[in-house]
């Protein structure tokens, strides 16, 4: 095993996670709190943990080896040039570390259009106390025996799956290519060339994919036109997996019943967006992911991928810029 590498965190760690992160490098790591700490910090990193690097970090740090990212997408670091097939930096990813947290999050968000929740707590708030389901369109769907189509089944697709065979749904998955995908919790896989196929079929669609130039709009009027009337899209990808004005048209011409999206094209969203004030639209801020255990996950995912690289073992999550992930 090699002696200490000099890593520089921009993630907040807890002290018992940088004690933990310590231990693995071989000696203290440097946690930077501000862009300027980080600056100051770089010219002798040889491993850094950052969402945001400076657009020309490899100027700035030209010791740098490797990039461990704290998120799962890593489509935000096109402007730098690392994710070039030519970048020497070695890129990794957290992904796998909220497929729990995004998973449960999906599940709430069907089950909140199934009961119409949110127009359950606008009663509520109004005092009003509906003589019947039907008055105010609530409740009546469920779970059980219906079909789940997941868009791109990894770590977070796999998850959903699991949670979705609990309650009883038949369950569809896509990936790029599925002709010998076998999986307890998928009952079949698609090819992408077959995806308005999975859509047709199913009752809840969940976008799972990593954002690439091949996944980009990804859903557009054909994939929506493709959906079921009675169908509810879930996004927790990205918002430019989606084409947004044909989504919009999608939801008010009645294409689908519903969508949940934690994503958006723009975020913050723009306040004029017609989606905050949609009646079948479930709305989040980009949180699905967030877990009271993520920076714990993260730094244990992290000490793992720090002992590989002392050891000159393959790491954990490499991105690889041929698949675009």
């Amino acid at each position: 095993m090699s002696t200490r590498v000099n890593i520089v965190s921009a993630f907040r760690f807890s002290p018992e996670s940088q004690q933990l992160l310590s231990d693995a490098a071989g000696g203290p790591i440097t946690c930077v709190t501000t862009d300027e700490e980080l600056t100051n910090n770089l010219a002798e990193a040889e491993v850094l943990c950052a969402y945001s690097v400076p657009q020309h970090v490899r100027d700035l740090a030209p010791h740098l080896r490797w990039l461990q990212f704290p998120g799962a997408g890593v489509d935000s670091l096109r402007k730098t040039g690392l994710l070039e097939p030519t970048s020497p930096i070695i890129i990794t990813s957290a992904s796998g570390i909220h497929a729990s947290t995004i998973a449960e999050y999906v599940f709430g968000s069907m089950l909140m259009f199934n009961w119409n929740w949110p127009q359950m707590v606008r009663l509520q708030d109004q005092h009003i106390w509906a003589r019947s389901a039907g008055w105010y369109n609530l409740g009546r769907r469920e779970l059980i025996d219906a079909t789940l189509g997941i868009v791109g089944v990894g770590n977070i697709g796999r998850r959903i799956a699991q949670i979705g065979h609990a309650f009883g749904m038949r369950t569809l998955g896509m990936r790029r290519s599925a002709s010998d995908e076998r999986d307890p919790d998928i009952d079949a896989f698609f090819p992408r060339e077959r995806l308005h196929e999975l859509l047709s079929q199913s009752d809840y669609v969940v976008l799972a994919v990593p954002l690439t130039p091949d996944t980009e709009k990804l859903i557009g009027e054909a994939e929506l036109r493709a959906m079921r009337h009675s169908a509810y899209l879930v996004n927790i990808a990205r918002g430019h997996v989606v084409d947004e004005a044909a989504l919009i048209r999608a939801l008010r011409e009645g294409w689908i019943a519903g969508a949940g999206l934690d994503v958006t094209e723009t975020e913050p969203l723009p306040s004029e967006s017609p989606l905050y004030s949609m009646p079948n639209v479930i709305l989040t801020p980009h949180l699905s992911g967030n877990s009271v255990y993520y920076g714990e996950r993260l730094a244990k995912l992290f000490a793992e991928n720090i002992r590989r690289y002392r050891a000159g073992a393959a790491l954990l999550n490499r991105y690889d810029a041929k698949r675009g992930y």
